[in-house]
């Protein structure tokens, strides 16, 4: 009985034992290198320990995928008609997410199939990408929103324009019989350099117009808003 269990299962692979598990290690190695990348380049609020986990799993399981696979074409049409009824609604609050859950699907790939210096060298020119280009910053774009008496319109855009010039971007401006709105973008930047150059904070600045009702401002970016 034995014999006919290890017959039925040698009978389905042509791989041996040590490639399977070769496979399987190296994708999971390469896997912990992503890990060890996507920690580096998402820091603070933006990381997500269980994605950086799932991306290892992920690294493994394709791999495991493409073993099975193997060579048999009928095998592979049938395991990519069984994965398009698979419907994924994970939120991506990175663009980067993008790119790291398409390295582990390659990476796994590579390893399944047993191109393991394809999948080392090319994780490693991706990592030294990400670990450079990954410590660039976004400007972070900032949102003004102002709602004043309307008879304060023209001394509001006085202010922005003495304040950013033509950098600050009118995106909205509402009005009604008594008040009026306004939203600008500017960036972090420009507020910082702004605020030092005037010595007082563009709140304070629009409060002494009078009849403003609010001052509001609403930091974005590609990762969260705030």
């Amino acid at each position: 009985m034995k014999s006919q269990i290890f017959n039925l299962i040698k009978d389905q692979t042509t791989l041996t034992w040590e490639q399977i598990l070769a496979n399987i290690i190296v994708s999971g190695i390469v896997g912990f290198l992503i890990f060890i990348s996507y920690m580096i380049s998402h820091r603070g609020t933006i990381y997500s320990k269980k994605f950086n986990v799932s991306l290892v799993v992920l690294t493994v399981l394709t791999s495991m995928v493409m073993t099975v696979i193997g060579n048999n074409v009928a095998l592979s049409l049938g395991m990519v008609g069984a994965l398009s009824i698979v419907r994924f609604r994970t939120a991506i609050k990175d663009s980067r997410d993008t790119v790291y859950i398409f390295w582990t699907i390659i990476v796994g790939i590579c390893c399944g199939v047993g191109d393991y210096v394809v999948a080392a060298i090319g994780s490693g020119v991706v990592f030294i990408i990400l670990l450079i280009f990954g410590a660039i910053k976004n400007n972070n774009r900032m949102l003004v929103i102002i709602r004043a008496n309307r008879t304060k319109e023209a001394a509001i855009q006085g202010l922005m324009f003495k304040f950013f010039g033509a950098k600050a971007n009118l995106r909205v401006k509402n009005s009604t019989e008594t008040s009026i709105e306004f939203i600008y973008e500017i960036t972090a930047k420009m507020l910082s350099f702004a605020e030092r150059k005037n010595n007082i904070t563009i709140c304070d600045e629009i409060y002494k117009i009078g009849n403003v009702e609010y001052v509001n401002t609403v930091m974005q970016n590609d990762e969260i808003s705030n």
